[in-house]
């Protein structure tokens, strides 16, 4: 059913800001100055940060991308959404934010990844199966793999008569030079936002568009001249966190991921076979890509303000989860809840509406932001969503210690790497400690991040945090039962 203002237009869509969603790829909070990085140039996300609200503590509902962009993009948690694992498919009858948006008269646009669906070439022939997810611009480029006919960004390289191409940095599998800025595929996303940001300010229609930046997801590839900054003073760049020792009573996947287990693009990640050389090496290239998307950012902004449309635009800086980047030993992503994987960044500016350089404590899941998004506009959220709006508390009528009091994350064997045992594990964090249960096995995981920030000593089995370890294992009992779907509603007493 249409809602109002489609066919016909009142005055309360008029109202409506236009809402600009920019969703990188596996990428850290700490890669951002406004997070604390002193290394990266980010200027323009800082901006943001400063106009609007950061959040230091949102965390993504799985660290892989499926179940992730699944579980922000219809508010419910993977295990409800049925898309748990990387290689499955959204069931159809899933109800995506923007789809809701479409419903209540947006323009809809995306340009990069969707993955919401398999994407895999056996599964995946053309480009990915949709849903009703409201885009009526589509811009698909699931990565830079030259697999599907349909990737619209090798497309546009092929009209503009390019290969894509890269090419081994100092001889090293592990990174790379990458194309040039101006053909990069995070600068094309920004140029089809670009276009689609013209065009409907001319047809003065409310949007919404969704970039979805492959990067910093590895291959770790950022244009020559982003990277050479960093090779001229590399030795300065710190190493990963990584206490050598502090996997010995730790799950066991994490320590044959150490040993690089996990193949992506037939490159190992196996930390004790890196130098300390190729450890900053890859970091580098990992900031040089971050730098690369804050200038396009910049680009987004810039065309939102010379068609005066910055004061009426909700814009959000998020990602759909972290990457262990070496630390604990581990590359890229997996069956592991360190900070560094599973808290993200999320930032929202909206000029003169919102709080202007306010940093939020709240604990914030990725799920919340499909219901902000709906009470911002002045709707209800969709029943079946499990998120929690925190409009009230970035729009200055509500306590930030009101919104929740812990954030759930959950991992069902998501990547097909691990074989035996399964990984199938979940978290749950109360802003102090943070408990892990392996659930194939008699494994698990608990921090004190008040005592150790880092995540080095796992306190699982420490008699002296006996009493924490039970409170906490209610509370993921407790979590767990809440991500039971709300749908279909209850229709009566009997």
């Amino acid at each position: 059913m249409l809602k109002d203002g489609v066919n016909s237009p009142d005055k309360k869509q008029y109202n409506r800001p236009n809402i600009l969603w920019i969703c990188t790829d596996q990428q850290r909070c700490d890669t951002l100055g406004c997070y604390g990085n002193k290394y990266t140039i980010t200027p323009n996300i800082d901006k943001l940060a400063k106009t609007g609200v950061i959040f230091d503590n949102c965390f993504c509902q799985c660290p892989v991308c499926s179940p992730s962009r699944s579980s922000f993009l219809t508010g419910r948690y993977p295990r409800t959404t049925r898309c748990r694992q990387n290689g499955q498919a959204i069931p159809l009858d899933e109800k995506t934010v923007t789809g809701i948006l479409n419903e209540y008269g947006y323009i809809c646009g995306l340009s990069g990844k969707l993955h919401l669906s398999p994407c895999a070439p056996s599964a995946c022939k053309a480009m990915e199966r949709r849903i009703d997810d409201g885009y009526s611009e589509f811009h698909w480029s699931h990565s830079t793999d030259n697999l599907w006919p349909t990737n619209e960004y090798l497309r546009f390289l092929k009209q503009k008569g390019i290969s894509y191409t890269t090419k081994k940095l100092q001889g090293f599998d592990t990174v790379n030079y990458g194309m040039d800025e101006e053909y990069h595929q995070t600068t094309w996303c920004v140029d089809k936002a670009i276009s689609f940001i013209e065009a409907n300010h001319e047809s003065n229609t409310r949007w919404m568009f969704s970039v979805n930046i492959y990067d910093p997801h590895h291959p770790f590839d950022p244009p020559k001249k982003y990277i050479d900054r960093y090779l001229k003073s590399l030795n300065e760049i710190p190493l990963p966190n990584y206490v050598k020792g502090e996997l010995y009573n730790k799950p066991r996947v994490q320590t044959a991921d150490h040993r690089g287990a996990y193949n992506s693009r037939n490159v190992k990640y196996s930390y004790d076979r890196m130098s300390d050389y190729e450890h900053r090496l890859i970091k580098a290239s990992y900031w040089a890509m971050t730098d690369l998307i804050d200038k396009q950012v910049g680009r987004l902004v810039d065309i939102l303000e010379s068609t005066e449309q910055l004061d009426n635009t909700i814009i959000i800086f998020s990602s759909d989860h972290g990457e262990m980047l070496g630390d604990h030993g581990i590359y890229l992503k997996g069956p592991y809840f360190y900070d560094p994987l599973v808290k993200v960044p999320l930032i929202i500016s909206w000029p003169g509406s919102i709080k202007k350089a306010f940093r939020s404590k709240a604990l914030v899941e990725l799920i919340d932001i499909a219901p902000t998004l709906l009470e911002a506009i002045d709707e209800k959220p969709y029943e079946g969503m499990q998120g929690k709006s925190f409009w009230k508390h970035i729009n200055l009528e509500k306590n930030e210690a009101a919104h929740r009091d812990s954030v759930y994350s959950e991992y069902y064997n998501a990547m097909p790497f691990h074989k035996k045992p399964s990984a199938y594990s979940t978290m749950v964090f109360d802003g102090r400690y943070k408990l892990v249960k392996m659930h194939a096995t008699n494994e698990g995981e608990l921090y004190d991040l008040q005592e150790d920030r880092y995540e080095t000593v796992n306190r699982w089995s420490d008699d002296s945090y006996k009493d924490v370890k039970i409170n906490m294992l209610a509370l993921m009992c407790d979590r767990m039962c809440w991500t039971i779907d709300p749908l279909p509603l209850r229709l009566s007493a009997w």
